[in-house]
């Protein structure tokens, strides 16, 4: 099961990766917790962007959330 989970989070973030590369960052998955919550790192330029919460909360989880409905939400690590 989280292997599926991971796999449909992964695709999800393949959709955002494209945007996220054109600044010189990307986004990693971690861990899917037991609470639902995709752990991700921000790496690149975006771990250092100031504007790198509002990418993590309106990018990158709504994109999870909307394709990946299990997910409570997202926590940068």
């Amino acid at each position: 099961m989280k292997k599926e989970l991971i796999e449909k989070v992964e695709n999800a973030l393949n959709h955002i990766r494209p945007y996220l590369e054109a600044d010189g960052g990307n986004v990693k998955l971690l861990d899917i917790s037991d609470e639902m919550i995709a752990q991700v790192e921000l790496v690149g330029t975006c771990s250092s962007c100031p504007m790198s919460m509002m990418t993590l909360k309106a990018g990158v989880e709504q994109t999870i959330k909307n394709e990946v409905p299990e997910i409570k939400g997202v926590l940068a690590i």
